[in-house]
């Protein structure tokens, strides 16, 4: 009788190591699991890679975990056991990456960095004419963050996931009554301005005092002279110089972009923008500055005069003749 217990005991130490602990996989290896793939071909497919060695006990841990796989590309790490990988493919524990879009791109640039984004597939383009909003896309309408999906997601999904967080952005300020600084009317005037001012400055704790600078201007109507306005023009919406020199002849460039010769905003955003940018333009500093120049640090000097505004610019052209 003792014999027989221990013997049962020692049956259920094994069986407990085999479906938890024991892992015949030494290194991770990634799977893809087709779409209504069976259990014993997703089985087959594991001891071919060396994931399990034992199709019944997985087939056994698929049971006991929810009696099901699911599609996707799984990247089984090592040692995982039995009970670990049916676990996986039954709750869909898929292989992720991450994607950074970084605040201040235009959408031509989020295009060429999702094409050299590793782990995603696909294009970003749309295959032909489509009413899609994803196909349609235009500076401004996507919200720059990181993102973590899952391995093999599409292009166009990842950018239609950030399209859909910006609209989430826009529906909370419409449920929030739609407060904008006068003279700011409409999302997109927000938007355009939060875009000028993702471009100025990198600071966060900066950005309220440069949104005050244009919220200012507009309202004493006076045109904005927004550099990176006439860049964008410049560069066909492509928002980046790619190292040429703003020159003052480019300030005379022909375009509704240019706000050193068109007054107001212009007439859609220049960028894609974050949350500090938008906090900024809708609760911009109370202050009466009307300039800014580049401090030589990073962050900008501001100015209510002209004459204060130039001789601060002059302190900049002598540090950038220092440094040249």
């Amino acid at each position: 009788m003792i014999f027989f217990g221990l013997a049962m005991l020692a049956a259920l130490i094994t069986g407990v190591y085999m479906v938890g602990f024991y892992s015949p996989l030494r290194s991770s290896v990634v799977i893809n699991v087709p779409r209504g793939a069976s259990v014993s071909s997703v089985a087959r497919q594991l001891v071919q890679k060396g994931v399990i060695d034992s199709v019944p006990l997985f087939k056994m841990c698929v049971r006991m975990a929810d009696g099901r796989v699911q599609s996707g590309e799984y990247e089984f790490p090592p040692y995982a056991s039995a009970w670990r990988v049916a676990r996986m493919l039954a709750t869909g524990d898929v292989a992720a990456t991450t994607v950074v879009i970084p605040e201040g791109l235009t959408i031509r640039q989020i295009k060429q960095l999702l094409l050299q984004a590793q782990g995603l597939s696909g294009v970003v383009e749309c295959d032909g004419p489509s009413d899609m909003p994803v196909c349609n896309l235009r500076d401004g309408d996507v919200f720059p963050d990181t993102y973590r999906v899952a391995r093999g997601t599409s292009r166009l999904a990842l950018l239609d996931l950030a399209r859909k967080k910006m609209v989430a952005i826009h529906d909370a300020w419409e449920r929030a009554g739609r407060i904008a600084p006068s003279p700011l009317k409409t999302w997109n005037e927000v938007i355009t301005l939060a875009s000028i001012v993702q471009k100025e400055t990198p600071r966060a704790e900066e950005m309220p005092t440069v949104a005050s600078v244009y919220v200012n201007r507009l309202r004493k109507n006076m045109r904005l002279q927004a550099d990176p306005t006439v860049v964008y023009a410049l560069t066909g919406g492509l928002g980046d110089m790619q190292g040429a020199a703003l020159l003052r002849g480019h300030l005379k460039v022909d375009s509704p972009y240019n706000t050193y010769t068109h007054y107001g905003l212009p007439p859609a955003p220049i960028a894609n923008v974050g949350q500090a940018a938008i906090r900024a333009v809708l609760k911009p500093a109370d202050t009466n500055y009307l300039f800014f120049v580049a401090d030589g640090r990073g962050g900008h000097r501001f100015s209510n005069s002209y004459e204060q505004h130039m001789r601060y610019h002059a302190d900049w052209r002598a540090i950038k003749k220092s440094r040249n």
